[in-house]
């Protein structure tokens, strides 16, 4: 696998190394030993995450006040734009954020270690989108973003208004949020 650090060096691009022929394909999504000496330390998983987004969806910038959450991210159907955000108070990148397309064809995931907000914009006509997480949710402990937030300003290269949830909608502003100290 080839691990790159991104703009902000404690976020992590992996692409596998992927075998295929006219049969199909193989890789090793997971590699517990691997994924630890790229990242730098132990990480322990205790939940997988699966969801299905139709085209324009966005969901975030989500993330755990308690109980933060690391989250290892990939694509198994259509593709994704994938954002996160260093909320990290006394982080050199605060406030900063990094985005990049993970597809089911380029196979990429992205490691977004705890202290950061994490979203993504749908945009293929669905994807399902696979996340491992180092803590459970909470949902008394989640907060949102506004993923339109102007302090930020992510370019999600949207041209449309995106679809989100009730939760998203309702997402403060990146001067008001809780972050970390």
């Amino acid at each position: 696998m080839q691990v790159t650090r991104l703009a902000i060096p404690d976020v992590l691009l992996i692409e596998p190394k992927v075998f295929g022929d006219d049969r199909g394909f193989f890789f090793e999504s997971f590699n517990q030993d691997k994924f630890e000496e790229a990242v730098g330390s132990t990480v322990c998983f205790v939940q997988d995450n699966h969801s299905k987004s139709a085209k324009n969806v966005l969901r975030g910038l989500h993330y755990q006040i308690q109980h933060p959450q690391g989250k290892l991210v990939r694509v198994v159907a259509g593709e994704v734009f994938d954002v996160a955000v260093d909320i990290r108070k006394n982080s050199s990148t605060f406030g900063q954020w990094v985005g990049e397309r993970l597809s089911a064809e380029n196979k990429k995931q992205m490691w977004i270690p705890e202290g950061f907000a994490h979203g993504f914009l749908v945009l293929t006509e669905n994807a399902e989108f696979l996340y491992k997480t180092t803590d459970y949710w909470y949902a008394e402990h989640e907060r949102c973003i506004a993923w339109d937030d102007i302090t930020l300003n992510i370019n999600w290269r949207l041209t449309i208004t995106p679809a989100l949830s009730k939760k998203d909608m309702q997402g403060t502003t990146f001067l008001k949020a809780e972050v970390f100290a």
